[in-house]
């Protein structure tokens, strides 16, 4: 196939790459931008770990296509530190809930979408919003003690964000009839 030119507005900055039309926006991340906080789970959407944000949503990016996402903003993990690590990383490394790691960029990048719009969540809250997120390592209670402790630290929402998300109508659409925690696009 021929590759196509693609702009992306990944953590804050326009990138134009040529890319495969059929290769997944994980692909494009991983393999064109050299972002490989993203991995790579089971690519059928069903264990989160390609969880990235676009336009504040938590969206499988093993599950879009580049063209889909349009002008829209895609957060990686790389991008959510700016110039000091972000509460959320904090949180995690202090209550223990990133344990082989595998599953944690796309846990944060959850985490982060649910505290941007709930200043303090209830267990359940934050047990709804990770459920797409699969952890084979910590049983999750170190994972919800983390959220909370960010939430808590930081007041609430967007634990050092923007405080209530005004995301796309089209991405709130496509992600009302996919399953908790991460969306489609």
């Amino acid at each position: 196939m021929t590759k196509q030119l693609v702009t992306l507005r990944v953590n804050g900055e326009p990138r134009t790459i040529a890319a495969e039309p059929h290769h997944t926006l994980l692909e494009v991340l991983r393999e064109e931008l050299g972002l490989t906080g993203t991995k790579h789970g089971c690519e059928l959407g069903e264990c989160g770990a390609c969880t990235v944000l676009i336009d504040g949503l938590p969206v499988l990016a093993c599950l879009t296509l580049p063209a889909l996402v349009g002008d829209a903003e895609v957060t990686t993990v790389e991008g959510l530190a700016g110039e000091s690590l972000h509460p959320l990383q904090i949180a995690f490394a202090e209550e223990g809930a990133a344990q082989c790691g595998y599953c944690t960029p796309g846990m944060l990048m959850t985490a982060k979408a649910l505290l941007d719009t709930t200043a303090r969540p209830t267990r359940a809250e934050i047990a709804h919003a990770i459920s797409g997120n699969l952890c084979r390592c910590t049983g999750y209670t170190a994972i919800y003690e983390a959220i909370e402790k960010a939430a808590l630290r930081e007041g609430g929402a967007g634990a050092k964000g923007q405080g209530p998300l005004d995301a796309s109508a089209d991405l709130r659409e496509i992600g009302a009839n996919s399953r908790a925690g991460a969306k489609l696009l």
